[in-house]
């Protein structure tokens, strides 16, 4: 992280990067009296420093503006670190949809500039100048490049995503035959996401009716992904199963597990703790691919 912006480059690769944004800025002092002392717009203090959700009832000319600012603080970055190299052109628009959690997939470069985000769980995109954002606040997002056609996409993959074949869906996207990278973002760890055990069953049910995991995967589902817990209740394990779906589908996952868990760590956004905490609400962080 920096230290002025929430937000983190995690991979550059061609003329693609991805991003990571968070909800507070990484401080060298202390963390919990630093967010006690924000000032600002009301309800700050719920929605952190880069909100980047319309939907969670937060000031929408705020989160506008946060998604100018990210938008902004990606350019900078991305001429901090090519400034040998003046043929990148900067990303002109960050592209965000309603997600729904299902697997209807959104081709941005069919869209027109007054056009109102569309209701879909992921996006694809070709064209230079592009960035496309997926939010979250526990749920697991993936992002795709693919190196020999320049396409990109991004994937919001809850429990209900995964269970309805969302991943596989967009790869099929991918028409060139070329190798895939994925990178999966902050997301809640196997630890922090405690459920019944319907949750599972729905979720071998949909791999199996989807046919998202190789054959192996779907006969070691229950001790691949999933723990006991107390109450007759189990821990599951998302980024993993995410993991686990790509690979089935031919993608490679280039970062390492596990990931940072949005529940643990306060400097990210996480509904789950917003619930258990009893607090009135949260925001959305985003993982972010662009293209120049």
């Amino acid at each position: 992280m920096t230290n002025t912006f929430p937000m983190t480059m995690i991979a550059q690769i061609d003329d693609v990067a991805v991003f990571q944004t968070a909800a507070f800025v990484y401080d060298d002092i202390d963390d919990s009296a630093a967010k006690n002392q924000r000032t600002g717009y009301e309800g700050q203090s719920n929605y952190g420093e880069l909100n980047l959700g319309l939907h969670v009832n937060d000031n929408a000319l705020q989160v506008l503006d946060n998604r100018m600012s990210l938008l902004a603080a990606i350019n900078e970055q991305l001429t901090d670190k090519s400034a040998q190299n003046k043929q990148h052109e900067a990303i002109n628009r960050l592209h965000w949809v309603s997600q729904v959690h299902g697997k209807h997939i959104h081709d941005v470069d069919a869209t027109t500039l007054n056009m109102a985000p569309l209701s879909a769980d992921a996006m694809v995109s070709q064209q230079n100048g592009r960035g496309l954002a997926i939010m979250t606040a526990d749920c697991v997002p993936i992002v795709l490049y693919q190196p020999t056609s320049g396409k990109i996409a991004a994937i919001h993959a809850g429990w209900q995503g995964l269970a309805c074949g969302v991943i596989q869906e967009t790869v099929n996207r991918f028409t060139d035959s070329g190798p895939i990278q994925a990178w999966i973002g902050v997301c809640i760890s196997q630890e922090n996401y405690e459920v019944n055990t319907d949750v599972r069953d729905k979720l071998l049910s949909g791999c199996i009716a989807n046919q998202t995991l190789s054959q192996a995967h779907i006969d070691n589902f229950v001790s691949l992904f999933s723990i006991s817990s107390y109450d007759d209740k189990i821990k599951l394990d998302l980024p993993k199963l995410a993991a686990m779906q790509l690979e089935a589908a031919g993608a490679t996952v280039m970062n390492d597990l596990p990931v940072d868990c949005s529940y643990a760590d306060t400097h990210y956004y996480s509904y789950r703790r917003q619930t258990h905490m009893q607090q009135p609400a949260t925001g959305r962080m985003a993982l972010v691919i662009v293209r120049r």
